[in-house]
């Protein structure tokens, strides 16, 4: 079974998808399935941070959101997804990333994308799997 969740400290979705489905599993734990977060504010919708660094930090608050609407942290997070409009980029991105992942960190994909969503430098998704709190 799914659900979907909507959290007010994370942006509102910019088209039609959830911020996350969340699937039970049995035995009470559940699987959340993240949208990709770009470094939207949630009080103004707009674009927040000129670097990637400033751009990664509000995606990452916005995925922390989502996750604690859920009942999840980012210690429950095994697989994320990482979208860079720049590969130069990279090592930027990965210094404020780390931060949010400081032991046992999950699994990881980063791909270099033409552009993103509202001209965003960074995006990123994420898989959680965990009983929440």
């Amino acid at each position: 079974m799914k659900a979907a969740i909507e959290v007010s400290g994370a942006p509102r979705p910019v088209g039609p998808y959830s911020q996350a489905q969340v699937v039970s599993l049995p035995g009470g734990d559940k699987m959340v399935f993240t949208a990709g977060q770009v470094a939207l504010d949630p009080a103004t919708g707009k674009l927040r941070g000129g670097t990637v660094a400033e751009q990664t930090e509000q995606v990452l608050g916005n995925l922390e959101a989502v996750l604690a609407g859920a009942g999840l942290t980012f210690a429950d997070v095994v697989k994320t997804t990482v979208f860079l409009t720049d590969m130069k980029d990279f090592q930027e991105m990965n210094q404020v990333y780390a931060r949010s992942f400081p032991s046992n960190p999950p699994a990881r994909s980063t791909f270099a994308a033409a552009g993103l969503p509202l001209g965003a430098r960074v995006e990123i998704d994420a898989v959680a799997v965990g009983r929440g709190r």
